[in-house]
């Protein structure tokens, strides 16, 4: 049974709440949906077997549930995996091995997971803090209230990336003449509290796409996570009845693509913290338009895999810290305000 945006899903049994628990905590973490998660007598007496895509048995005792092996054979054909080790107490050393374990295990049966943030993850961005102020440069001529962008950069997370996303927002004066395509791997049940937490201080707060929606400067529009979405024609967004490839969305890679069919060269992409590769494919194309493609450095990334891997592709032209890369995007936007004017002078 696939969970959310095909996302595989996993089966708990186990005769201790607190495993059950983490266990379902952890596998969550993994990108996981748990279709079930109980006792082994509530699955003897489930009216409908689960459809998992794993099991994972943990018991105190397994004499105490002689049954239990020849029920699920008799009920599935999907992995089963015993003895999962007790779960330590979170946050310590030893949970942190845990998880790993676990994690390995996972992905022995269902290939590459990719980790995700929590609730309780975003939720700790929401403490207030001083927003960073910066000014716009005199040579930006600020953008026009409602105008629309012509220039869109799209930013692609995972793991660790409202953080990194929220730093490089906070950091950036407003009026810039630009618009922003956010693509975050998240649980859609999180959406609003990450739409909430982004746009606690900052100049450019988070929308949610709407169809027949045009992005407009100062806009950080977000890509749902359960379907497809494009740019028609007319460089409208436009929702697809159809989910995203891959096992997480959005996909960034399809979101890549599919912005940059109507934008071309002014289409460009900002990679940030996170796990898995998403974005090593499409990154290529874009750089054959010739748009920018920069990644967060990998010593500021809660997990650098991702922008590691777009940077290993050859085509990211710039790295740093989110602060450095929203310093760095109001100096390129600056000099191509000064170029353009020099070019119309040229011409006049």
């Amino acid at each position: 049974m696939a969970g959310q945006a095909g996302r595989p899903s996993v089966g708990i049994v186990s005769d201790v709440v607190l495993q059950r628990h983490r266990l379902q905590a952890a596998t969550g973490k993994f990108g996981l949906d748990a279709c079930f998660s109980g006792d082994p007598s509530r699955l003897m007496q489930h009216p409908k077997f689960p459809e998992a895509s794993l099991w994972l048995i943990t018991l105190e005792d397994e004499a105490d549930h002689p049954t239990l092996f020849d029920h699920l054979l008799e009920h599935t054909d999907a992995p089963v995996l015993f003895g999962v080790d007790q779960a330590p107490k979170p946050g310590s050393i030893e949970y942190f091995r845990w998880e790993r374990r676990l994690l390995d295990k996972l992905e022995q049966q269902l290939g590459h997971l990719e980790e995700l943030d929590t609730a309780s993850d975003l939720e700790e961005l929401v403490a207030p803090q001083a927003s960073a102020t910066s000014e716009l440069p005199r040579w930006i001529t600020p953008s026009v209230p409602g105008s629309v962008a012509e220039d869109i950069w799209i930013l692609g997370a995972s793991l660790g990336g409202p953080a990194a996303v929220k730093t490089f927002l906070d950091h950036l004066p407003a009026g810039l003449p630009v618009g922003f395509v956010y693509a975050q791997h998240i649980d859609g049940t999180f959406t609003e509290v990450l739409t909430r937490v982004l746009g606690r201080h900052a100049h450019y707060q988070l929308k949610r796409a709407e169809q027949g929606y045009r992005v407009l400067n100062g806009d950080v529009v977000m890509m749902p996570v359960e379907r497809e979405w494009s740019v028609d024609s007319r460089g409208r967004l436009t929702e697809q009845d159809k989910a995203w490839p891959g096992p997480y969305g959005p996909s960034i890679d399809q979101v890549l693509l599919n912005v940059a069919e109507y934008y071309g060269k002014r289409c460009h992409a900002i990679i940030f913290s996170g796990m898995g590769n998403d974005g090593a494919i499409a990154a290529p194309m874009l750089k054959a338009y010739g748009s920018h493609i920069w990644v967060q450095e990998s010593r500021s990334c809660g997990n650098s895999s991702m922008p590691d891997s777009v940077a290993a592709t050859g085509c990211a032209s710039f790295s740093g810290t989110p602060e450095q890369l929203a310093k760095e995007l109001v100096k390129t936007i600056e000099n191509n305000c000064l170029l353009k004017g020099r070019q119309k002078r040229d011409s006049a």
